[in-house]
C-alpha cells in the first residue's frame, strides 16, 4: 500500500509537469499564430521561399498540436492513477512513447538547423529584398509587418538600409527617405531618415537579428524538449509499474 501510494504521488507529479509543459507549449504556438507582426509573417509575402525555410511556417501548428497532446496525456495519466485503470495507463504509456520519440527527433533537428540557419537565411536574401523593393510602401500588409518587425528588433531592412532603394516608399514624394528605424533617433530632428544619416547610423539588418535569435534560442528549446522527454521517461516507467501492480 505504501509503495502504491508513493507511485501514485510520483505519477501526479510527473503528469502535473507534463500538463504544465503542454499548456506552455500550446500558449507559445497560439501566440506565434496570432502575432501578425512576427518575422514568420514576412515569409507570407515572399515568392519562391526555399523549402527549408517554408517548413518553418508550420511550426506554430506543430507547437499547438504537441501542446494539446501533452495536456491530454497529463490528464490521462492522473485519471489512470486515481481510478487504477489499466486501459488508461496503457493508453497513456503508448501516447507518451510516441510524443517522446517525436520530441527527441525535433531536438535533433533543432541542433542541426542551428548550424544551417545562416545558409537558409542567406538563400532568402534575394527574394526578401525583391519583395521590399517591389511592395514596401504600397502593400499595406507587407509594410505593416516590416515596420513592426524593425521596431521590435531594432533593425533595418533585411541586410541594411539600401534594401529600400527603389521601393515605393523610397520613391514617393520629392525626397529619397528610408524608414525612421534605419536612422539613429538621436541624429534625426524629424520623421525623415535621409541616406547620409542612415549610412552613419549603421543599423543592423533584420537578417543578423533573426540569425542571432535562432542561435540563442535553438539550444535552449532543444534542452527544454529533452528535459520534458526525461520527465516522460520517468512517467512511462511509473505507469508501467502501476499497470503491473493493478490486479
Amino acid at each position: 500500500m505504501c509503495c502504491s501510494g508513493f507511485l501514485k504521488m510520483m505519477m501526479f507529479i510527473f503528469n502535473g509537469c507534463i500538463f504544465l509543459a503542454g499548456a506552455a507549449i500550446l500558449g507559445v504556438g497560439v501566440w506565434l499564430k496570432v502575432d501578425s507582426g512576427s518575422l514568420l509573417g514576412i515569409l507570407d509575402n515572399v515568392d519562391n521561399v526555399p523549402s527549408g525555410i517554408s517548413q518553418l511556417m508550420n511550426v506554430t501548428y506543430l507547437l499547438m498540436a504537441v501542446g494539446g497532446v501533452l495536456l491530454v496525456i497529463g490528464f490521462l495519466g492522473c485519471c489512470g492513477a486515481i481510478k487504477e485503470s489499466k486501459c488508461m495507463l496503457l493508453t497513456f504509456f503508448s501516447i507518451v512513447l510516441i510524443i517522446f520519440l517525436i520530441e527527441v527527433a525535433g531536438a535533433i533537428v533543432l541542433f542541426v538547423f542551428q548550424g544551417l540557419a545562416d545558409e537558409l537565411l542567406s538563400d532568402l536574401e534575394h527574394e526578401v529584398i525583391s519583395s521590399i523593393k517591389k511592395d514596401y510602401g504600397s502593400t499595406e500588409s507587407l509594410t505593416s509587418i516590416w515596420n513592426v518587425t524593425m521596431d521590435e528588433f531594432k533593425c533595418c531592412g533585411y541586410r541594411n538600409y539600401t534594401d529600400f532603394d527603389g521601393s515605393p516608399f523610397y520613391n514617393e514624394g520629392k525626397g529619397r527617405f528610408y524608414p525612421t528605424t534605419c536612422c539613429n533617433a538621436t541624429l534625426i530632428t524629424s520623421d525623415e531618415c535621409a541616406a547620409e544619416i542612415a549610412e552613419v547610423s549603421m543599423i543592423d539588418g533584420c537578417y543578423f537579428k533573426l540569425l542571432q535569435l535562432i542561435e540563442d534560442n535553438a539550444v535552449i528549446v532543444a534542452a527544454v524538449a529533452l528535459g520534458i522527454a526525461a520527465i516522460e521517461i520517468a512517467a512511462m516507467v511509473v505507469s508501467m509499474v502501476l499497470y503491473k501492480n493493478i490486479k
